[in-house]
């Protein structure tokens, strides 16, 4: 056994004391749970910070451990649970969540690293953290319900737990290892929220979702039109779209993923040259992902709470396929308008170097208006929309590719960056749509 997997085998050890939760609720006085629950991992910590040398110091260092004398990253880890499961003890959270947020993590990590023995390749590592962190996570809820724990049905049970641990990937590919206690932390109060949505889907939605969003990222991953953080942020966003909405919102979703990721790569050679090209082989990456996706994932989440908050659902629809309208328009726009040598400033109809901020083309217009057009016209297909919604959609995404140009020319650079850029763009595009359609 090499010192890694030991060392994974530890942490979840230790945070297989979260199930003194479940084991203790209803089973004795309220503040004798409360201390039972959090105590145990204060004292882990205070181990793991006095802990310089010897067997125990042997089994939890990591390098940078080594290096400062101390086991931080099992204090900081320990105190992330507690941290976590104070919140459990002073509030109404859910104790699925809690065991989601730390099983997730520590189940996933401890399959990460036997993967790590057969293949360095960090897209398998984190695909076993995903598949294995989401297995740890339900049979951690299935032994709390049989310890008589309230815990949610089987599909959403299976859904939280996936979601849960693609979280955990995610925020581990983007932070370093020793981080572990904002993974817990930040999995656990997203977990809460999904919970306290009042959510029912069936498992075969569930299933169908996990498998389809799956594929996405093998393929995504496998083109590379998609980095290791971009393709854990398309898969996390595509799974609540198929959850939170329906199988026509991932249509939608993986339609600006597929057509998008191939548009950068179209004479990427050739782009590279004109200094236009995206960075890393056109593999997007998390942040990509997310700026032109966050807008619709709000507005997915918002038309599952629909009925809570007094606002048709179709609005939120709307919204949905306006930003995502907007961020086919905006790809395609630049990725293949920057191949030509005509661009003018958005502002001025001056002629500028290709790769300018704010520089468009007719063709890059061209471009834009037909992914528009597309994710239009699916619109139509997978919402039911008639004439006008599907013309307003596409409306909505050539407002979303406009604004992107204009605030390219005027603020990016010195004020927003290319992602701040993409994220106000697709957010005007489901404003207009959302809007629109309520007001019509």
């Amino acid at each position: 056994m090499t010192g890694d997997v030991g060392r994974a085998i530890g942490f979840a050890v230790v945070g297989a004391l979260a199930l003194l939760a479940p084991l203790l609720e209803g089973r004795v006085d309220d503040r004798v749970a409360a201390v039972g629950t959090v105590a145990p991992f204060v004292v882990v910590a205070a181990v793991a910070y006095l802990s310089t040398s010897g067997p125990l110091f042997e089994l939890f260092a990591r390098p940078g451990d080594r290096e400062e004398g101390r086991l931080y990253g099992l204090a900081s880890f320990s105190l992330g649970i507690a941290g976590l499961a104070v919140i459990y003890v002073a509030f109404e959270f859910p104790v699925s969540a809690f065991l989601v947020a730390v099983f997730a993590l520590t189940v996933g990590n401890l399959g990460q690293e036997l993967t790590a023995r057969y293949t360095p390749d960090p897209a398998v590592g984190t695909s076993a953290f995903a598949v294995l962190g989401t297995i740890g996570a339900v049979c951690a809820m299935l032994l709390a319900g049989v310890l008589g724990a309230s815990v949610p049905a089987l599909p959403l049970a299976v859904f939280v737990a996936a979601s849960g641990a693609l979280l955990g990937a995610l925020i581990r590919s983007v932070l370093f290892v020793r981080d572990d206690s904002l993974v817990v932390l930040s999995v656990g109060l997203v977990v809460w929220f999904f919970l306290e949505l009042g959510l029912a889907p069936t498992l075969r939605r569930v299933g169908i979702g996990i498998a389809l969003t799956a594929a996405l990222g093998y393929v995504a991953y496998g083109l590379g039109t998609a980095s290791v953080t971009g393709m854990l942020t398309g898969v996390l966003l595509a799974l609540f779209t198929v959850v939170l909405g329906g199988f026509g919102w991932f249509v939608l979703l993986v339609t600006f993923f597929g057509l998008g990721g191939l548009a950068s790569k179209y004479r990427y050679d050739e782009k590279l040259d004109r200094g236009i090209a995206q960075e890393n082989e056109g593999a997007r990456g998390g942040g990509n992902v997310l700026a032109n996706s966050a807008v619709a994932l709000v507005a997915v989440v918002a038309f599952a709470v629909s009925g809570h908050v007094g606002v048709p659902s179709a609005v939120f629809r709307f919204a949905f396929a306006g930003a995502v309208a907007a961020a086919l328009a905006d790809t395609f726009s630049s990725e293949f308008g920057g191949l030509f040598d005509t661009p003018r400033l958005i502002t001025t109809l001056r002629p500028v170097a290709p790769g300018t901020d704010g520089a468009v083309t007719w063709q890059g217009v061209v471009a834009g208006l037909v992914g528009s057009a597309i994710i239009g016209g699916l619109s139509g297909v997978f919402f039911g929309l008639n004439a006008p919604g599907v013309l307003l959609v596409v409306f909505a995404g050539v407002v979303g590719m406009t604004v992107d140009s204009l605030l390219g020319a005027t603020l990016e650079g010195d004020y927003l960056g290319n992602q701040g850029v993409n994220l106000l763009a697709t957010l005007s595009a489901g404003l207009v749509a959302g809007l629109a359609a309520l007001w019509l």
